[in-house]
């Protein structure tokens, strides 16, 4: 696993926070000092603490298991869709539809639509319809898509969520406690880290610290990924060779009874 150096954060501004009058007294044993009237995070804490998750998100990723990506901030959008895609991860970029998780039969539910949409679309069903009906049906799949297309394969509630900007993202964090589903997140000075099980302490808001972080966690994902997929090409390699002796064995059975 490659790990993020103390250079990089630095380069990346992950250490800059928020000024010291907008400041989250829970966030005190991250910061390590201030300057100008604005906190500057321990970076030191912050390579434990982002070696952690990285560590806790391959084991998931290695279970077969998803991590919900939640970024609805114009710096992270961008880097969140790109970097989560390539690990094929579920993610949320446009808003956060409320209840999602806590109402996951609904969320199902309106994903199905789409997918019925798209049906109709293919089979010829759409064409019987008038211009105008289809034209509607168009755009309710476009809205929906928009917001859970990045979610459509995600057919059961999440392992883990991970957050850019806790603050921002209340709703998703509030649903994820409720639930007892892990909380990864990135924690700005400004937040609060309580009830966070694996807290990122950095700057929130500049693209290139969001970038490092997410894609720090996304390599160990996709490490992860590599190893569950080494794992079940070796289950099946023994499975074969097993399969063979079986094979030969029998025969050598049959020839002893002949004889």
């Amino acid at each position: 696993m490659t790990k993020v150096t103390f250079e990089q954060m630095l380069n990346a501004g992950v250490h800059f926070g928020h000024l010291k009058r907008k400041w989250n007294p829970s966030m005190s044993p991250y910061i390590f000092d201030e300057k100008k009237g604005i906190h500057v995070i321990d970076l030191n804490k912050t390579l434990i603490k982002l070696e952690e998750a990285s560590n806790a998100m391959k084991q998931i990723a290695k279970s077969g298991r998803k991590i919900l990506f939640v970024a609805t901030k114009k710096q992270a959008k961008e880097i969140m869709s790109n970097k989560v895609a390539e690990v094929n991860m579920p993610s949320i970029t446009e808003r956060w539809p409320g209840g999602l998780l806590t109402n996951f039969k609904t969320t199902r539910k309106t994903i199905k639509k789409m997918t019925s949409i798209d049906k109709m679309m293919k089979d010829g069903t759409a064409d019987t319809m008038s211009k105008r009906e289809r034209l509607q049906l168009t755009r309710k799949r476009e809205k929906i898509d928009k917001i859970f297309g990045s979610i459509s394969d995600m057919n059961r509630l999440p392992a883990a969520i991970f957050i850019v900007d806790v603050k921002k993202e209340h709703i998703a964090l509030a649903e994820a406690r409720n639930l007892n589903i892990p909380i990864f997140a990135m924690v700005d000075t400004n937040s609060s880290p309580e009830g966070i099980d694996f807290i990122i302490p950095s700057n929130d808001d500049a693209t290139k610290s969001i970038d490092l972080v997410v894609s720090n966690l996304c390599d160990s994902i996709k490490e992860g990924l590599g190893e569950r997929k080494q794992t079940k090409e070796k289950i099946a390699q023994e499975k074969t060779a097993s399969e063979s002796a079986k094979t030969e064995e029998n025969q050598v059975t049959k020839e002893e009874v002949k004889s």
